[in-house]
């Protein structure tokens, strides 16, 4: 069983992950494919609508480092 936070998306393969914007330090999730090994892509913040630039990376299907921090 995973803890609710780490509970993979239908197909096992989208990860929801929640976070706070760097920006307007409000709480928000984004879906990650954690079929893809390493990703780094900007992606405006659902509350203020800034960038960020997220960047992750995964193994078996698992999250193991997540960043997002302000795009410039």
């Amino acid at each position: 069983m995973y803890p609710s936070e780490a509970r993979p998306a239908a197909g096992g393969r989208l990860h929801e992950h929640g976070f706070t914007c760097p920006h307007c330090w409000e709480s928000i999730t984004m879906l990650l494919d954690l079929s893809v090994r390493e990703q780094t892509y900007v992606e405006d913040c659902e509350v203020c609508c800034r960038p960020i630039r997220i960047h992750y990376a995964a193994e078996r299907g698992a999250l193991t480092t997540f960043e997002a921090t302000p795009a410039q």
